[in-house]
């Protein structure tokens, strides 16, 4: 459709520069088949890059309002992504909240459970054996008995 109107737009373009053209040059004297000829030529050829030229500035007046509605659907998914977390996020909080309930409850409940007996804390020197005391040499028994 754009293509059929962009063609008339083109015809009558040429048509008004060739007629404006002529009108110039019946002015100034004859004019042979010839130059009407080259006449019409040149001015299809110039109607064609005006036309392209005003079609342009036609999509570009058009681009900015498709623009603000390429933003608009955008911002409305955005939104929707938004709510989408929020949702997700309230959910998590609401169930970790029942898990750490839940998991305090049964510990008030019962005893708490008994913690191992602590080790003595390693050192870093190794332990050295004590050596055993030296034993005193068997005294003469024969000499307190007599």
């Amino acid at each position: 459709m754009a293509n059929k109107t962009l063609k008339n737009k083109q015809k009558s373009l040429a048509s008004e520069i060739v007629s404006s053209i002529e009108a110039k040059l019946s002015d100034a004297g004859d004019a042979t088949k010839k130059i009407k000829k080259s006449i019409e030529k040149s001015a299809e050829k110039l109607a064609k890059k005006l036309a392209k030229l005003m079609n342009k500035a036609e999509k570009k007046a058009a681009k900015p309002a498709k623009k603000v509605k390429k933003e608009a659907k955008k911002a409305k998914k955005n939104v929707a992504k938004a709510e989408k977390n929020a949702k997700r996020t309230a959910n998590k909080a609401i169930d970790s909240i029942a898990d750490t309930v839940v998991d305090v409850a049964p510990k008030t409940a019962s005893a708490p459970p008994r913690k191992p007996a602590p080790k003595p804390a390693a050192t870093s020197r190794p332990k050295t054996t004590p050596k055993p005391a030296p034993t005193p040499a068997p005294a003469d028994t024969t000499a307190d008995n007599a």
